[in-house]
């Protein structure tokens, strides 16, 4: 099993992997492994990379991600929250060559369709759920028979995609640690100015060559990348941080130029930044209302 830079512990004879992730934070190194992976998020929050492209994560989010998907989860310490994630990791073939495509398989078919990019899922999260919280006592018969319900909602739920480009070729060891250094540098210091000679020199690399570097493995260039991580925060900040105006987000989010970021956030989101903050509140109410 090619991982970098870590190897997920592997029970000996076990082809399905059930792993508890619990404490401060999650694993933040950029990397990639053979096995699907689906998790369950318990508790905390922070971002999510998956090939390509930021997102953010939370409690109760359920996510996808196909074999040798390069991603990280970088748990947000401010929120000040245990870190808490149940994950189960299987290949195509852990159960067979051909176990997937047996007749009785097939209303599974779609999944394996759309994880390559990762996937988030947007309902079932409730009957998801219950079934992780079972796996632990669970005994590696019972535990299968409920990897393949989980599949099965898998199948029925509505999804959305984690990533736009995934880069085809397997990362070296190398190559991995680079590129993580590169976005945790990012992730960790997007309201600040950050010149490309001091990404390149990160990436041990000379300006040009980091660009034809990056842009190669992502599709889009670093600077893209960075307006993306700002425009995640400024999101959340939007949400969460009701005393701060449009101008402070704007500023705390590493735009200098109130009318850029207003410009920057309605290409990213499709409206003003008032009218996302607006419609959040507005959505959080209706669902308040339901419940």
């Amino acid at each position: 099993m090619k991982v970098l830079p870590f190897k997920i512990p592997k029970p000996e004879n076990n082809v399905l992997i059930y792993q508890v992730d619990q404490g401060q934070q999650f694993y933040d190194r950029l990397h990639q492994h053979e096995e699907i992976q689906i998790s369950i998020v318990l508790n905390g929050e922070g971002d999510l990379v998956v090939g390509d492209t930021i997102n953010r994560y939370g409690k109760n989010d359920i996510v996808v991600i196909g074999s040798n998907v390069p991603h990280l989860f970088r748990s947000d310490i401010s929120a000040n929250v245990e870190s808490h994630m149940l994950t189960l990791f299987f290949t195509k073939d852990s159960f067979g060559k051909f176990f997937f495509d047996l007749i009785e398989m097939r209303e599974l078919e779609s999944i394996f369709k759309r994880i390559d990019s990762g996937i988030q899922l947007e309902d079932h999260i409730d009957e998801i759920r219950t079934l992780f919280l079972g796996l632990e006592k669970e005994s590696h018969l019972e535990r299968f028979i409920t990897f393949l319900n989980i599949l099965k909602h898998i199948s029925k739920a509505e999804t959305k995609s984690l990533s736009s480009f995934i880069y085809s070729k397997i990362y070296s060891d190398d190559e991995g640690e680079r590129m993580s250094n590169v976005m945790n540098h990012a992730i960790s210091n997007f309201n600040k100015d950050i010149t490309l000679d001091e990404v390149s020199g990160i990436a041990n690399m000379t300006p040009n060559a980091f660009c034809r570097y990056f842009k190669q493995r992502t599709n889009k260039t670093f600077f893209q990348f960075l307006l993306e991580v700002r425009l995640e925060h400024a999101c959340r900040l939007l949400i969460k941080s009701k005393d701060l105006n449009v101008s402070q987000v704007s500023y705390d989010s590493g735009f200098k130029n109130i009318s850029n970021f207003n410009r920057k956030f309605k290409e990213f989101k499709g409206i003003t930044p008032t009218l996302y903050r607006n419609a959040e509140r507005t959505q959080k109410f209706d669902s308040s209302i339901v419940r």
